[in-house]
């Protein structure tokens, strides 16, 4: 039966159940719909919105869930159809249109197809689409006869799926005949080889999900059981650093928000699969897309007219996708601190080139203890388990599927390889694998993340080294239509795969259960070499075939090509258009202003982030190198970055892998490495339309160059991914993408509070330039070319690669003795873009600079070329030193407060107003930022960026340390549900200050295994519980309200007097939506959306206001900077503001310092008494000086002010002895 509540005009929720409702139940859903009532009809008339019938929404499966910890049984699905407005567009690959609500809604037409024997492979491939080729077809052919039976439906899906180009990279390892001559070399083997002769700090390649280099010792803060509620304690572990980078272009061609979301979590899910388990740390992210077209005055975009279409347009791409790859971080709970974008595509002698299949990169880098970072080999009846959600029919074929060109197979076989992503999930799956590695012994034998190809890629390569027997009946199902093939080979999300001796399965049985994480016990270990799907319940095999069999032995790929001329127009330009020129560049996506991608992402969460986009007083995202902490020390670190150059590529692919490394180098090189440059490893992910003319070669050219650079550099490349079918099928003809590899650079850092940013600090020493591609500036494949519609043939390249390394190795020592004030690279835009953004991030700063000594005539030449190169403030002679060692250098000149950026070269002279270009800069986020943002805020925040500085006043006797009085340590709490991810951050401010925490988890409430009667102080910590469905806590004070062993303890807890509580973000939401902070007003305080409508993270500032605040004692009148990071930040406070307690407020009453709209401009509240304080701002992930994105330059504080509260805190117990 399904039942409705809502309101036909605006909202109505479909309730799916079992059986019929009772009154209790009733009401309790009323509450969880935000008092929208029961519709005691059913059928409701009228247009709506909803999700296809096939498709369960993760927002179902959470909303089922919410209920089920309500007490609420029966309910089997939830889904929300929104009235439909006349003319508004559906989203078909999402939702389709209801002309009616009725009984009808969620029925699918479908039953479970029996296993079917194949009889003709060749048809059944063109009929699934299963990119299998003809070789492939043969050997299954051949395979048939020799096991003399029929193949089943199962076994060819299922080997399309794990043999696909995807999953086995067979042009990688393919044989090359170019120009008639074969090539000694296979593309594998050259990168490979990057790692043979310079191993450096690996400790595994090309063997595991990830790639492993050794880390530092580092500093283990976690509960002592995860089994159980237990202290926090501190553990010295060996790490090691994981690496790792995939591309999801297919998948988020189609459909981009859970393309790239799911694109997110499965390269979590790599690093959670590294050895023995390993953990996930900071994400990075690229998006490559046509033209955006997202506003008028850009001629640039009108040389390539638009196509029709397939699937979205660019503006949804890039809306859509990274709205996904966002949302999915900010859920998990992983920040995103680094990352790229690059809009192109041309039109010259019938070369139809564009990223209409687009390029999503996510990537990212983890860490793990040493001694767990090889994979066991399994034992013969080892259990196979499975954590994670239901099977439904989604991703299904999505390996084969990505392996072709987009719009070559019926929409119905692409739609049906989209995949849904359930990031709060993927969150409990974490948890639990986070407990075992942690552990004094971890149980894990080996792990495997689920991704392409499903359980049967998974599962097979878990036990490829012995065998094994998968029990069908045994896998969760969240759709009974599927078939066994859909079973075995559909792509959910969000699962992993692990295998246990029997006897270590039951502890984590427990641990999952703690963490509400699925937890399945779906086969053994056989050790017989064969791998079969058993159902049980009816002893058929859909797949029973030996390892060697399925994992195929077909003829290795050959790929023959020759050389093709490709020529390009040369640029033409005066210099007299220089502004105008500049003006252009300075809008395109790639130069432009990211801030409407990092304004949506949480670059915060962990507390470890040393170092994301944004920098200065203004917060302008302008750092290309992420820095994360390897423990909350903050002291060793690992950073990241990321380089690419494809127009450069069409010139000549050397070149452009060339570059790529290039530039991921010169964005790591501000971060202070162990090791200099020995301490670099790559990732590269080759995106190519393969087997078309002369992309063969290029493509090994490319590879070629890219290895042999490495190793003149003396560093290797010991993990990366491919993608080789970049090209979108039009009826009017193929576009194809440029052939680009995307370098991902990642090292250990020795001290992560000494990294630089592109901020120029006025009056201090001079600014010099190191050309390192030490050519002569080129225009070729430049920004520049882009905005007049010109690639060019001229492009730069790395001349003296030695001579590259050594300036490597000579700044990072410069970094590493402080001798650097700010720098940045020159890339896209070139130099004129560089020493414009390394003014934008503050307030009336200017230079003067003057580019004759470089002795070129073309001043557009030099200030728009890309050639590698650096920008370094210091107030050393860095011309002599650098030139004693053989480096040219030029002083060229310095930095001062006029606002005004003076150049000269030769007889050329530019003055450039730094605010006005500032405002062209950031003007493409505006336009793109309008498409995902409500209520003209967009134009709210361009308006108001620039008259919001950051600017700090710290408490009198602040003196960057912690309280030297020894004081009795307090027993207090961390609480969380599932979605949360704020707690080790929060336990680990607290414990500093002096208190002994303990992890508490709301199963152990529920069932009475903990209550809080023993706690002084507990915090409701940050996140997303429950994905924030049904409103922002909604589901967590469900779980309190509900259950009354849960209710009990938190009642008792806040009708003491002796205790303390604090609630931050997800935690606010819930300590106000359960009316702690006021319980005495008739009308109660509520969180609501940011006014934006989207989640937002800004490092902003709060003036400490006088309040009864016991934490905040001592604080008032300062004025400290604080991470905000949020969806549903807003306080409603119905009553005039002399009625609360508002210890903060936003340093300024606008958007976006106030991020969502509080009424009061409030950013904190708290009781009467002061003793229970709520804030939507993350003061846990702001503790350390290194935690907030602009400190003050003249300080060299350990901690922040924000230890105070914690301190206040602790003190408050002891006043009395």
């Amino acid at each position: 039966m399904i039942y409705f509540f809502g309101n036909s005009s605006a909202k109505v929720y479909a309730v799916q159940t079992a059986k019929k409702l009772n009154e209790i139940d009733q009401k309790k859903l009323v509450w969880l719909f935000g008092n929208n009532s029961l519709v005691n009809e059913e059928k409701i008339s009228g247009d709506f919105i909803g999700p296809r019938a096939s498709m369960v929404t993760p927002w179902s499966t959470n909303a089922v869930e919410i209920t089920q910890n309500m007490d609420i049984s029966g309910i089997n699905r939830i889904e929300r159809f929104n009235s439909k407005k006349n003319d508004e567009p559906i989203d078909p690959m999402l939702f389709e249109g209801f002309n009616g609500l009725d009984q009808t809604i969620f029925e699918v037409d479908i039953t479970p197809d029996p296993i079917i024997s194949v009889s003709d492979i060749k048809a059944y491939n063109q009929r699934e689409g299963l990119a299998l080729s003809l070789d492939e077809i043969h050997y299954l052919e051949e395979l048939s006869k020799k096991i003399k039976r029929e193949l089943t439906d199962s076994e060819v899906f299922g080997f399309s799926q794990v043999n696909s180009e995807h999953c086995r990279h067979k042009i990688f390892n393919g044989q090359f005949v170019l120009d008639g001559k074969i090539k000694k070399e296979s593309l594998f083997q050259m990168i490979k080889k990057t790692s043979k002769i310079h191993p450096n700090n690996i400790i595994s390649a090309y063997k595991d999900n990830v790639a492993f280099v050794s880390g530092p010792k580092i500093e283990q803060f976690a509960p002592k059981d995860g089994a159980i509620a237990s202290i926090y304690e501190v553990k010295n572990v060996d790490s090691v650093i994981s690496l790792k980078a995939e591309t999801h272009n297919f998948p988020t061609t189609v459909e981009p928000f859970n393309g790239a979301a799911t694109g997110s979590g499965g390269e979590i899910r790599d690093r959670l699969a590294g050895g023995q388990g390993s953990l996930p740390l900071a994400g990075t992210a690229v998006y490559m897309t046509p033209y955006s077209r997202i506003s008028e005055g850009r001629p640039w975009e009108n040389g390539f007219p638009n196509r029709n279409w397939l699937y979205q347009t660019p503006i949804d791409l890039l809306i859509k996708a990274s709205n996904g790859a966002s949302d999915f971080g900010n859920k998990f709970g992983q920040p995103l601190i680094a990352g790229s974008v690059l809009t192109f595509e041309h039109l010259e002698n019938n070369q139809r080139l564009g990223y209409d299949k687009v390029i999503m990169l996510a990537g990212g880098i983890g860490y793990g203890i040493k001694d767990q970072a090889k994979k066991k080999k399994p034992s013969k009846g080892d259990h196979i388990v499975i954590l994670g959600g239901d099977n439904y029919r989604i991703g299904m074929g999505g390996a084969a599927v990505s392996s072709a060109n987009t719009g070559v197979f019926s929409n119905e076989i692409e739609l049906n390889a989209v995949q849904r992503s359930n990031p709060e999930m993927q969150k409990r799956v974490a948890n639990t694998i986070r407990t075992l590695v942690e552990s004094s012994k971890n149980p894990i034998v080996s792990i495997h993340d689920h991704g392409a190809g499903g359980h049967l890629n998974c599962l097979s390569e878990l036990v490829e080294d012995t065998g094994g027997e998968i029990f069908i009946d045994q896998l969760p199902v969240g759709d009974p239509t599927l078939s066994a093939k859909e079973i075995i080979g559909n792509e959910s999300q969000e699962r992993m795969g692990l295998i246990l001796s029997p006897g270590d399965t039951e502890r984590l049985k427990i641990i999952a259960e703690r963490e509400r994480a699925p937890f399945y016990i779906v086969g053994k270990v056989t050790e017989d070499q064969n791998f079969s799907f058993l159902n049980r319940e009816n002893d058929e095999k859909p797949i029973d075939l030996a390892l060697e069999s399925l994992f195929g032995s077909a003829p290795k790929t050959t790929l023959t090509d020759k050389r093709k001329k490709i020529e390009f127009q040369e640029l033409a330009y005066n210099f007299s258009d220089f502004e105008e020129l500049l003006s252009a560049v300075l809008k395109l996506e790639a130069v432009a202003c990211k801030d409407w991608l990092t304004n949506k992402v949480d670059r915060c969460v962990t507390g470890k982030v040393a170092q994301q986009q944004t920098v200065g007083e203004l917060q302008l995202p302008l750092s290309n190198c992420g820095v994360m902490a390897l423990d909350h020390k903050g002291n060793n670190g690992v950073a990241t970055a990321i380089g690419h150059s494809p127009v450069i590529g069409l010139i000549d692919p050397a070149k452009g892998s060339v570059n790529s490394i290039a530039e991921a180098l010169t964005n790591i090189i501000w971060a202070p490495l162990q090791e200099g440059l020995k301490s670099v490893s790559l990732s590269a992910n080759w995106m190519w339309p393969c087997n078309n003319e002369g992309e063969d070669d290029r493509l090994y050219r490319a590879v070629e160059a890219c290895a042999n650079f490495a190793i003149e550099l003396g560093i290797n490349i010991p993990t990366g991914k491919d993608s080789l079918s970049m090209k979108q099928k039009y009826p009017e003809g193929d576009v194809l993408a440029p052939g680009t590899v995307i370098i991902s650079s990642t090292g250990q850092c020795s001290d992560i509070n000494k990294t630089i940013v592109p901020c120029a600090v006025p009056e201090k020493g001079n600014l010099f330039y190191i050309n390192l591609s030490s050519e002569k500036h080129k225009l070729g494949g430049s920004s520049l070319g882009q905005v007049i519609n010109k690639v060019g043939m001229k492009a730069p390249g790395i001349k003296d690669i030695k001579g590259f390394e050594k300036t490597f190795n000579f700044v990072q020592k410069l970094i590493i003795d402080k001798k650097i004030i700010s720098g940045h690279d020159i890339s896209s835009g070139g130099m004129i873009t560089t020493l414009l953004e390394m003014c934008f991030p503050s307030q009336n700063v200017g230079m003067e600079v003057n580019l004759s000594s470089v002795s070129e005539f073309d001043t557009t030449g030099i200030l728009f070329s890309e050639n590698s190169g650096l920008i370094i403030q210091s107030e050393e002679h860095l011309t002599e030193l650098l030139r004693s060692v053989g480096i040219d250098c030029f002083n060229i000149g310095k930095v001062n407060t006029s606002g005004a950026l003076k150049i000269k070269n030769q007889n050329d002279e530019l003055n450039l107003d730094v605010a006005k270009y500032r405002d062209i800069w950031y003007s493409t986020s505006t336009a793109l930022d309008r498409h995902q943002t409500n209520k003209g805020l967009a134009e709210t925040r361009f308006k108001n960026y620039k008259h919001t500085p950051l600017h700090f006043k710290f408490p009198k006797d602040f003196h960057g340390q912690l309280s030297q009085k020894t004081k009795k340590r307090i027993k207090a709490a961390i609480i969380r549900e599932k979605g949360s991810n704020s707690e080790r951050e929060m336990a680990y401010a607290m414990h500093v200050s002096g208190f002994d925490v303990y992890d508490i988890h709301m199963t152990d409430l529920i069932n009475g295994r903990e209550n809080l009667d023993d706690y002084k102080f507990i915090v409701a910590v940050g996140g997303f519980s429950n994905s924030d469905v049904l409103g922002s806590a909604k589901g967590w004070a469900g779980a309190f309200l509900y259950n009354p062993k849960a209710k009990e303890s938190l009642d008792n807890f806040f009708a003491r007097e002796d205790t303390l509580s604090l609630g931050v973000c997800n935690g606010c939401q819930l300590f106000v939506e359960l009316g702690l902070i006021n319980p005495d007003h008739t009308e109660l305080p509520k969180m609501e959306h940011n006014n934006s409508g989207k989640f937002e993270c800004q490092f902003t500032a709060v003036n400490i206001q006088t309040s009864s605040s016991v934490m905040m004692r001592g604080l008032e009148g300062s004025t400290l900077g604080i991470w905000a990071a949020h969806g549903e930040g807003k306080f409603y406070l119905p009553m005039e503001e002399s009625n609360y307690q508002v210890p903060a407020k936003y340093h300024y009453d606008k958007y976006p310092a106030n991020p969502n709209g509080s009424k009061y401009n409030a950013a904190m509240l708290c009781s009467n008494d002061g003793r229970h304080l709520v804030m939507m701002p993350h003061l846990e992930r702001s503790t350390f000086s290194w935690n907030w994105a602009h400190y003050p330059l003249e300080r060299e504080d350990e901690f922040s002010p924000w230890i105070i509260a914690f301190e206040n805190a602790l003190n408050w117990f002891s006043q009395d002895e």
